[in-house]
């Protein structure tokens, strides 16, 4: 390692030199097995980064409108209006404005000194979907997330953890890509939890540490991405070192990366009110509300978070305020009536794991809902009633034949007896009826649905949707347990697929195929069905048709045809009765030309 022109070790020698030195400074702990290090010249790395300079543009590929992110959010959240609209529009400009200074043909445009990122504070209670609708966003937009718990964290990282360690899991969640890392989400929850209770003795000062730890990370800094705590980092750098030559200082820069911070702020609204009350707005009064304790926290300004503990220059990096309100029982009817929801979809993917398929009565669900209030844990308290209901039948029913079942309000109510009924006679007519008219129902509602939003989706996909394709999507959101987004995202990803084949085949032959809507859904289905790209199947149905529409081009210059759901079912007879056709008007068309 001394001199990187020296004889390059082979895998073995290189393998027991990494090794002695993990033995000298971890012990016996950790060992190495190197499946396969060749060192890379230098040249070679310089030539591999001037190829890649000019992919920054194309890291992100963020083109979504607040609008259209609020439109994606309400497919899932039920509630939080305010706090959506927030969150879609303050989470777009933060990105576009990225886009708009870092990647506009490539260069950086200068912002001048204190740019002030978009850092956000989410105030609400706990399971009200503060965490899920982060997610949410970062799957949409397709950058790394990490979630931190601000309890776990000291100023030093000697307790618990270092807030910079979030910095770098980053960078593990973007798969080691450092570029793509320094536009991620880092949320921290129960940031209420290191507010300062105004003492300068005991955990406060650890408090107001971690306060301070994350200033320059919630700004601009170089996070280290090599610590000496963490033996990864380690041999990464020995790697690296191995393969250049050279020591090479491997930083990430949180000049972009989104910070968000969420906490339940108990004692929050008694702060807020008695400001209020002291500048004589007299608001408290006013206050009717069922969330009496939101009205307040929506009032909250930073002179309030100071009071309750926070040091100004933390809260100055939070300009982004926003607040979630308290579930009802009606809210948590709504989230389990919503087709998208991951509660109901997860116990039917977990019961169709087995074979089996279940359906909820409403009157089903507005019981869980009321189990789930009285747990007074919000939306998480579904997830419990749902599984205390449904356990028994989940470790009964796949050691039986029955595979299908209703989850009814007697259901809910008393589980134990109904699975008795069930295991006695699980092919009662009514049983089987009952199920039938609930699987169609939700068929015809999700159908419906869809329907009277095709014009909003069909902004989102940029394509049309004609009603077999939207009876296509809601069939398979049944039959496999998806969400909306997902089976919309499946279809458009295979019609997309189909088109490029258009293309490549026009580009081969010189001849433009036009695929009709039957054939069209035919394909995506057997797509779907057979988890397998759309070029794949149109290649394998069609893989005649390059020689035989040749001939038709050169017999009689015919250039466009027409792919009909015949052609997907039979492309074999098709494709016989098309060049038959071909001829016949060939030979007509000559004994005409004779006359």
């Amino acid at each position: 390692m001394k001199d990187s022109n020296s004889k390059i070790p082979d895998q073995k020698e290189l393998e027991k030199e990494l090794n002695e030195y993990l033995g000298k400074k971890y012990g016996d702990r950790i060992r190495l097995v190197v499946p396969m290090l060749f060192p890379k010249p230098q040249a070679e790395e310089g030539s591999k980064d001037e190829k890649e300079s000019g992919e920054k543009k194309r890291k992100i590929q963020f083109d979504l409108k607040p609008e259209e992110l609020e439109a994606f959010l309400n497919d899932y959240i039920i509630r939080q209006d305010e706090a959506k609209e927030i969150l879609a529009t303050k989470i777009c400009t933060h990105f576009n404005r990225i886009k708009f200074t870092e990647m506009r043909q490539g260069k950086t445009r200068y912002e001048g000194v204190g740019h002030i990122k978009n850092n956000i504070l989410m105030v609400g209670p706990t399971g009200v979907g503060k965490t899920y609708l982060i997610k949410l966003i970062a799957k949409k937009i397709g950058v790394p997330f990490v979630k931190g718990d601000a309890t776990k964290f000291s100023e030093t990282g000697y307790v618990g953890g270092d807030v910079e360690d979030l910095v770098r899991d980053l960078v593990y969640e973007a798969n080691g890509d450092i570029e793509m890392a320094q536009y991620g989400i880092i949320y921290i929850d129960e940031i209420d939890k290191i507010a300062s209770s105004n003492h300068t003795i005991g955990p406060d000062v650890s408090r107001t540490g971690v306060q301070r730890a994350l200033l320059k990370p919630m700004e601009e800094t170089e996070v280290d991405l090599k610590v000496p705590h963490d033996p990864i980092s380690q041999l990464e750098a020995i790697e690296q070192y191995r393969r250049t030559g050279k020591k090479e200082k491997r930083t990430i820069n949180t000049k972009h990366i989104l910070f968000i911070m969420s906490g339940a702020f108990n004692g929050l609204e008694e702060i807020i009110k008695r400001r209020l009350n002291r500048e004589g707005i007299g608001f408290g009064a006013e206050i009717r509300s069922k969330d009496e304790r939101a009205e307040y926290l929506k009032q909250v300004k930073a002179e309030d978070l100071i009071a309750f503990g926070f040091e100004s220059e933390f809260i100055g990096r939070l300009p982004v305020t926003a607040i979630f309100e308290k579930l009802e029982v009606e809210d948590l009817y709504g989230i389990l009536k919503n087709p998208n929801n991951p509660i109901i979809l997860g116990k039917k993917k977990d019961f169709k794991s087995y074979g089996i398929d279940i359906q909820f009565e409403d009157e089903a669900l507005y019981e869980l809902a009321v189990k789930a209030y009285e747990e007074k844990t919000g939306a998480r308290g579904l997830v419990s009633a749902v599984e205390k209901v449904l356990l028994k039948f989940e470790k009964r029913l796949p050691s039986t034949g029955i595979r299908q079942f209703v989850v009814t309000r007697e259901v809910v109510r008393n589980p134990e007896q109904e699975l008795q009924n069930l295991l006695q006679d699980p092919l009662h007519p009514e049983r089987v009826a009952r199920f039938e008219r609930l699987l169609e129902r939700e068929r015809n509602e999700l159908k419906a649905s869809i329907l009277r939003r095709e014009g909003e989706f069909r902004k989102r996909y940029g394509t049309a949707f004609p009603e077999s394709r939207i009876d296509l999507i809601a069939r398979r959101m049944v039959d496999k347990g998806f969400d909306v987004n997902t089976v919309f995202e499946e279809v458009v990803e295979v019609e997309r697929q189909v088109e490029e084949f258009e293309r490549n085949f026009q580009v081969r032959n010189g001849i433009q195929l036009q695929f009709e809507t039957e054939a069209l859904d035919r394909i995506i289905e057997m797509a779907l069905e057979e988890n397998t790209r759309g070029q794949l199947i149109c290649s394998r149905l069609l893989k005649d048709y390059e020689h035989g529409m040749k001939l038709i081009r050169d017999r009689i210059g015919h250039k466009e045809f027409v792919i009909t759901r015949e052609a997907i079912d039979d492309p074999e007879g098709y494709l016989n009765r098309v060049i038959q056709e071909a001829y016949s008007r060939r030979f007509d068309f000559e004994s005409e030309g004779k006359r």
